[in-house]
């Protein structure tokens, strides 16, 4: 047994009661989602222990098959065992595996006295960015210990123990442009690497080996077919720098290599990634997913789609939403639907931004909670933010041409493109926040979850002192999970935050006539380095947020915790707003 099983199985959705309570009285139905790879056309099954499940055949994609099984009959409130089969063989868990059962946690029901669409136990939201599962020779850790494995070695060894309800996996899930010495190995028996791109993935059969690399570990393996997962690409999941500016996807789209390593990247993570943050009634209305299940061959019509995406990015839309009972999510892509002409600069498209403005704003009266996704940090040390808004002003012009040039050299060599680097963008986040904070009818907190900076750290908007309502808005910063930190990105990073560097970026500020930042906010936690994890654990209106950092010979220390307590129902006694500083 176990024969015929390539990869997975992955938990990706798990349904939540809805938090805002049922209008039209529907009882609560949860389903799930669990992605595989097969090694051939076959029939994927689910079976749970209590008599739930489901079954889809698999799709093909450039000569790989792939499912993403429906489990329906689902009880609420319960834990479950699942087995997977193909062809009815079981090939999920491995017979005398050592690893403790996959499992299927699903949420209860609201209790009568807890409120229409309250539940009562707690949600566990663990997250982090900027994985890179490579290892060295005789297994060595070159960047480290992984912190989600880490995490997977902590709760093999004691199923009992405290689970995240989600993770958030924030970008950089593979790294395309840095193979690990093992993949390096292969590529060279497969192409010439003398050739462009030389040592890095070139098609789609090699990015399906990074995905390999990176969900193979055995304790990885099963944490990803326990926990449910959602995901967002960050640059490093195609290539770095992706779409840093107009300049820069012009001469890529001039090298020969550029247009299949695009278009295969995104297959890649429109299979392996995208698919799994669907919940079964979108993938019921997805017409490229109805297409590729129909198809003998999907590859050439998830080919188009990709290569519509890389022409006209503002037809498709990779954010999108998840309820978690009073929680919500809203993750957004911040990098391939840029717009990057150097006067209308933009983060998101125009329609891409409506998208997340409404569901940021929509029926935040009936969430305690709103969380929102973005691989780029809002917030950043204030020396890098100031550099970005200088940066951004030298290459529109500002200064002349000469400045411009250097402008856009600086922008590439200090990867100066976060929301910063966007201003208008910046801009209008800031006011999406401040109007999901405002109010009685605000919810508890506001947090922006990010990775991509190698650091961790907590920033809050300066606070109006008379403010009697409204919600907390955070900056909770955390990466990496495994990758190099070398000791001067430590050093530039804490003088980022600096007096010093406050000082610098205003001097640049002055220089590229932006004047003074529009928002103001303060560093409340960090910058802490290291190989780590958040989670922040939302019960009622409190949240609890912990940090830990994986230890060289195993496990995880808790480095940082904090709470943030909403005691007053309808008075939001934890109040933060956006203003000019």
């Amino acid at each position: 047994m176990g024969a015929g099983l390539r990869l997975g199985p992955l938990l990706r959705y798990v349904e939540w009661p809805d938090g805002a309570g049922a209008a039209d009285g529907e009882p609560y139905a949860p389903t799930a989602t669990i992605w595989i790879e097969a090694d051939r056309p076959r029939t994927a099954e689910v079976r749970c222990a209590d008599g739930a499940g489901g079954r889809a055949r698999t799709f093909q994609v450039a000569g790989h098959h792939y499912a993403l099984v429906p489990v329906t009959g689902l009880a609420p409130g319960t834990t479950t065992a699942y087995e997977v089969l193909l062809d009815g063989h079981r090939v999920w868990p491995h017979p005398g595996s050592p690893l403790p059962p996959s499992t299927l946690s699903v949420p209860g029901t609201p209790g009568a006295d807890a409120g229409p669409g309250i539940a009562h136990q707690p949600l566990r939201v663990t997250f982090g960015s900027c994985r890179w599962a490579a290892t060295g020779a005789a297994g060595r850790r070159p960047a480290g210990p992984d912190a989600l494995g880490a995490l997977a070695a902590r709760l093999t060894a004691d199923p009992a123990a405290d689970r995240p309800d989600v993770l958030l996996l924030l970008g950089d899930q593979v790294y395309a442009d840095r193979p690990s010495q093992d993949t390096r190995r292969w590529l060279a028996a497969r192409r010439d690497l003398s050739e462009p791109p030389g040592a890095q993935v070139a098609d789609y059969e090699e990015y399906t080996r990074l995905y390999r690399e990176s969900w193979l570990d055995p304790q990885v393996r099963w944490l990803l077919s326990t926990v449910p997962s959602m995901m967002i690409f960050d640059d490093h999941d195609v290539i770095d720098d992706w779409n840093t500016s107009a300049s820069w996807l012009s001469e890529m789209r001039r090298t020969p290599w550029w247009r299949e390593r695009l278009t295969s990247g995104l297959m890649a993570y429109w299979v392996h990634q995208h698919l799994g943050n669907l919940s079964p009634a979108e993938l019921a209305d997805d017409r490229l997913y109805a297409q590729v299940c129909a198809a003998g061959d999907g590859t050439a019509a998830l080919r188009r789609f990709a290569e519509e995406a890389d022409v006209d990015p503002a037809r498709i839309r990779w954010s999108y939403r998840r309820d978690l009972g009073r929680t919500r999510v809203v993750m957004v892509d911040t990098r391939a639907g840029r717009v990057l002409d150097e006067q209308k600069r933009a983060i998101l498209g125009e329609e891409d931004a409506r998208w997340v403005h409404e569901q940021v704003l929509a029926g935040r009266e009936d969430r305690d909670h709103v969380l929102v996704g973005s691989a780029l940090p809002w917030l950043l040390p204030p020396l890098v933010h100031d550099a970005e808004r200088w940066n951004a002003a030298l290459c529109r012009g500002e200064r002349g041409e000469r400045w411009a040039r250097v402008g856009e050299s600086a922008r590439r060599h200090s990867d100066l493109e976060h929301w910063a680097a966007f201003p208008a963008s910046f801009a209008w986040l800031s006011r999406l926040l401040a109007d999901a904070a405002l109010g009685p009818d605000a919810p508890a907190t506001v947090a922006v979850l990010s990775g991509d900076v190698h650091h961790a750290y907590v920033a809050e908007p300066e606070r109006e002192p008379a403010a009697g309502d409204g919600a907390r808005v955070l900056q909770l910063t955390c990466s990496p999970v495994h990758q190099r930190i070398p000791y001067v990105l430590r050093l530039g990073f804490r003088f980022g935050w600096s007096r010093a560097g406050r000082w610098l970026g205003r001097a640049l500020a002055r220089h590229g006539r932006v004047g003074a930042a529009e928002t103001g906010w303060a560093r409340t936690g960090g910058p802490w380095f290291g190989n780590q994890l958040m989670t922040l654990t939302l019960h009622g209106r409190s949240a609890r947020l912990r940090l830990e950092r994986a230890r060289r010979g195993g496990g995880l220390t808790t480095v940082h915790e904090r709470a943030w307590v909403d005691e007053r129902p309808g008075e939001r006694v934890a109040s933060a707003r956006i203003h000019g500083r």
